[in-house]
């Protein structure tokens, strides 16, 4: 299924959603199957513990609430998708990125933790049938799919990269 077979478009992830090509959804997990895709390894370690401004987070910390993210969004599609109409609530990720500890950790083995919890992801969206993948619920006060959770996931790897891009790699001068 594409992004625009999306329901209905929730309203605070479709910043997310948008990013995402409105191509099939499983292809657009795999496009970004990697976070070496979206940015050179060798980039985000020159990078290291870097910050473009003070109180903002190294891109270590960001790969970590990138796949923090990406374990909860599927969370909740999978719930969706086995009709679990329980509301769902948001998560704090400045608490999660506090208490990650992402900083004590390689950049290498972020990039491998990214990939397996993507591969996950993309055999989880596999096993949903079309009548599961369109099944919505509530989080975070909004009503989504499990289809347009999927292009979140998607979209959301796709803005971190952009603000790596734009606000972390012109600090390599």
């Amino acid at each position: 299924m594409t992004k625009s077979e999306i329901p209905v478009m929730p309203q605070f992830f479709d910043r997310y959603i948008n990013l995402a090509e409105n191509i099939d959804l499983i292809e657009a997990l795999s496009q970004t199957a990697t976070f070496a895709s979206l940015i050179p390894l060798e980039t985000a370690e020159a990078l290291g513990e870097l910050r473009y401004a003070p109180d903002k987070w190294t891109v270590k910390d960001i790969l970590q609430h990138v796949i923090d993210n990406e374990r909860i969004m599927t969370y909740r599609a999978m719930r969706f998708a086995r009709n679990d109409k329980t509301a769902l609530p948001g998560y704090d990720e400045q608490l999660f990125g506090q208490f990650a500890n992402a900083n004590h950790r390689a950049i290498a083995d972020l990039y491998d933790e990214y990939a397996i919890v993507r591969q996950a992801s993309i055999c989880l969206f596999k096993s949903f049938d079309r009548e599961m993948i369109l099944r919505d619920g509530i989080c975070f006060n909004q009503t989504i799919s499990a289809l347009a959770l999927g292009y979140v996931v998607g979209g959301h790897a796709l803005h971190h990269a952009n603000i790596i891009r734009e606000r972390y790699v012109p600090l390599l001068g």
